[in-house]
């Protein structure tokens, strides 16, 4: 178990050539994640910020919206999301997220690897 106060937390500018910066909050360390998990985070990106469009190669990538609204960029096909929606990027594919409401948009990062 860790409490929020003994979490990880990185601001990241541009991520990925994206407007802004994106919070990243790690829920589980380096050894929880074992050999096939690659990212397992809370991220929040704020008003007019976007995470940049991005690849995956030899993993997959699930983001869980937990609130806000933005768009979901899907191997160029743009997609408006909400809180409960679930996005799923397979290996080979694609995605970036931007936020377009005036709350952070926030959502769970998964990140398997093959």
């Amino acid at each position: 178990m860790t409490k929020p106060f003994e979490r990880e937390t990185k601001k990241l500018d541009h991520l990925n050539g994206g407007a802004g910066f994106v919070i990243l909050e790690s829920l589980i360390n380096d050894e929880q994640k074992g050999e096939h998990c690659g990212l397992f985070s809370r991220v929040t990106i704020k008003a007019d910020c976007e995470l940049g469009y991005h690849e995956h190669h030899g993993e997959t990538e699930t983001y869980y919206i937990l609130s806000g609204k933005g768009m979901y960029d899907d191997n160029g096909k743009a997609v408006a999301v909400e809180a409960g929606d679930v996005l799923f990027c397979k290996d080979g594919d694609g995605h970036g997220m931007k936020n377009t409401g005036y709350a952070d948009l926030e959502f769970i990062a998964l990140i398997l690897k093959k």
